[in-house]
């Protein structure tokens, strides 16, 4: 993912709701949302590529989801790749925190990543990039290619417009418009991550189009507060026309 926006514990009716782009180059085969046929509890996308996953929840209310922290810089191409971190807790039986705990240790052979995992009694957000661990406040809240809340302007106008979602219905074509806003920022509020101006002014708006990288998939998770779970997916090709929406209903096990 390059784009999260969270609400937790925001809603009275909804203890978490997940509004997320998934912005990753064309070129890379993936899979998309379903119940995995070797891990039947875990619903998600999947890399094909590296067999790992981007965000996903389980039917025991485990929940995970990565963005990569931009630093082409520090990039290794020999480095594992960061969504196994994302399969690796859903197919765990481990608490969040126990879970990061394993990370110690490890986490620098990773490029950089910011990393949230949690179940029905915690949510804790990680980054390799960003010291220790912490537990999410109740909130809304966003990530992008930076630490959690760094105001990046897609970060700050996607948290606004979260938030107003949350004042009436929690609608998921609401949430999946948010996050088809494709204008990019002012070149005066654009971060320097290291990359061309150009780049910079493409990766700034909320859903990224250009020809071999961008938005492949926009996420609309809702997890009611009585363990109804709503999963959209919805689709996008190279030219930014969608491929398909996937649409799952389940319950948590009690």
């Amino acid at each position: 993912m390059c784009l999260i926006l969270l609400a937790h514990r925001a809603h009275p009716d909804f203890p978490l709701v997940v509004a997320a782009n998934r912005d990753e180059w064309f070129s890379r085969p993936a899979a998309p949302a379903g119940f995995w046929p070797d891990a039947p509890e875990v619903f998600a996308g999947r890399d094909l590529e590296a067999n790992g996953t981007w965000m996903g929840i389980t039917r025991g209310g485990r929940f995970a989801a990565l963005t990569n922290f931009r630093d082409p810089a520090r990039n290794r191409p020999d480095a594992p790749s960061r969504g196994g971190l994302v399969r690796d807790f859903l197919v765990d039986d481990a608490s969040p925190a126990a879970y990061l705990d394993s990370l110690e240790g490890v986490a620098d052979r990773f490029n950089g990543f910011s990393l949230l995992v949690g179940d029905r009694n915690a949510l804790l957000y990680f980054s390799n990039r960003g010291g220790e661990r912490r537990a999410i406040e109740p909130g809304v809240h966003g990530l992008s290619n930076h630490l959690l809340d760094v105001p990046w302007p897609k970060v700050r106008e996607g948290k606004a417009r979260l938030a107003e979602r949350l004042n009436g219905d929690v609608d998921v074509d609401g949430l999946l418009e948010v996050l088809g806003d494709a204008r990019p920022a002012p070149d005066e509020e654009l971060p320097q991550t290291g990359v061309a101006l150009e780049w910079e002014r493409s990766l700034s708006a909320l859903r990224i189009e250009t020809p071999e990288y961008g938005t492949r998939a926009s996420t609309v998770l809702l997890v009611a507060a009585d363990g109804r779970v709503t999963f959209v997916e919805r689709s996008f090709d190279h030219s930014g026309a969608e491929t398909g929406t996937v649409r799952e209903r389940f319950r948590l096990d009690a």
